[in-house]
C-alpha cells in the first residue's frame, strides 16, 4: 500500500496522511530495532503523520513513561526525518513524580520533557489526553511556552 493523499488539518496549515501511526506500541509491544524498522516502512509507504503521548507506555513494568516519545526521537535523530512528518504528542495523564493534569506549570514542563525526548525543538500538534476539573479550562487554553 502507497500513502500518496493528505489531509489539511483543520486551520493549522499541516497537510497529513489519512493514516496516523499510534506509537503507543513504541516500548511496549515493540522494541526500539522493530519500531525503527515500522516506521521506516510508514515513511517509505508515505505516511507521514505520527501520533504519541507522554504517558506512553508507563503501565508497563519497569517503564516510567516517555518510553515511547525516546524512541521516535532517537529514530527522527538518526534518520534525520523530522522535516517530513507530523508529530502529535499529548499531555495529562499521571507521570508519577512528573506530575499530571493540565495546569499551566504542568504542561510548560510537560511540553519541554517531550521536546527532550523526542529530540526537536517543535510539535506540531499539542493535545490534551484527559480532562482536568481541577484545573480551569481558561488556564490550560491560555497556557503558552516561557
Amino acid at each position: 500500500m502507497v500513502i500518496t493523499q493528505r489531509r489539511k488539518l483543520g486551520r493549522s496549515g499541516l497537510e497529513v496522511s489519512p493514516i496516523s501511526f499510534g506509537g503507543n506500541v513504541f516500548g511496549w509491544t515493540i522494541d526500539e530495532n522493530s519500531s525503527f524498522e515500522i516506521l521506516d516502512c510508514f515513511i517509505a509507504a508515505g505516511g507521514n503523520f505520527i501520533d504519541t503521548a507522554d504517558v506512553y507506555s508507563k503501565w508497563v513494568r519497569g517503564n516510567i513513561g516517555g518510553e515511547s516519545e525516546t524512541i521516535l526521537g532517537k529514530w527522527l535523530k538518526q534518520r534525520g526525518h523530522r522535516d517530513q512528518v507530523v508529530i502529535a504528542t499529548k499531555v495529562g495523564n499521571d507521570m508519577g513524580v512528573k506530575g499530571k493534569g493540565l495546569s499551566r506549570k504542568h504542561i510548560q514542563q510537560a511540553v519541554e520533557d517531550s521536546l527532550q525526548r523526542l529530540q526537536t525543538d517543535y510539535i506540531d500538534l499539542y493535545q490534551s489526553h484527559i480532562d482536568d476539573e481541577s484545573t480551569p479550562l481558561e488556564e490550560t487554553l491560555e497556557t503558552t511556552q516561557n
